[in-house]
């Protein structure tokens, strides 16, 4: 059986708890405008996945089912019941499995440019990434920077997993958020905002990177989404 990791995670300000979840290939370093925003009044948690930032990689699996049961034992460790859960890119999809295999844990859901399986993706970067990723499995490099580059591309290639009708056991309430040029695709982003009991749905001008692009008003729309939301929990 594979062991624990130590996560290592931003923690910032004091009251309910929001926990942050970066995407694919990045660090909690990307929320750095929302850590400084929502820890004026709320404690802000940012952990970095495991095998991102400063996550050892450890032993076993390197999946998004695999990252959701890391957060459970960050929540464990931290002794935090239940949380608001805002997840960007692919930190959306560990929300996704997370709200799934834990629901008492979760209180309200942000999914950020989440999908539900590769095919959500754009073909304009889905096809590339599937390219580098059969290439990379053809002539796997050896060393530590091959197999981590070989890993990451293998989780845009092989996951999420989801259907419509596993968001439909979500009660949450969710703020399915995307850029109106996103990577995601818009239907794809509709679907998953119909098929959860109870969404909200903003497209936001810009990229897939809305976070860092637009991060005034990506604050504002999830800020008001918790304010309106505060009684329906």
């Amino acid at each position: 059986m594979s062991r624990k990791i130590r996560i290592e995670y931003a923690d910032a300000g004091a009251g309910e708890p929001l926990f942050l979840l970066h995407g694919n290939g990045e660090s909690h370093a990307i929320f750095e405008k929302q850590i400084a925003y929502f820890s004026v009044s709320r404690r802000v948690i940012a952990p970095d996945t495991r095998g991102h930032g400063g996550t050892p990689r450890g032993d076993g699996p390197f999946t998004i089912p695999r990252f959701a049961d890391d957060l459970k034992d960050l929540f464990d460790e931290l002794r935090i019941k239940s949380a608001d859960v805002l997840g960007f890119s692919d930190g959306g999809n560990i929300a996704i499995a997370f709200a799934l295999r834990y629901p008492e844990r979760v209180r309200r859901l942000i999914l950020n440019g989440a999908n539900l399986r590769p095919s959500g993706v754009r073909a304009k970067y889905q096809i590339p990434i599937t390219a580098k990723y059969v290439q990379a499995c053809a002539a796997p490099g050896k060393d530590e920077r091959s197999r981590r580059r070989r890993e990451r591309l293998g989780l845009m290639v092989n996951w999420p997993r989801f259907s419509p009708s596993d968001l439909k056991k979500i009660a949450a309430p969710t703020l399915v958020l995307a850029g109106t040029d996103d990577m995601i695709k818009e239907s794809h982003t509709r679907l998953i905002a119909s098929s959860l009991p109870n969404a909200r749905l903003v497209f936001l001008p810009g990229s897939h990177f809305i976070v860092g692009e637009r991060p005034d008003e990506y604050n504002a729309v999830v800020e008001r989404f918790l304010r309106e939301t505060e009684t329906e929990i």
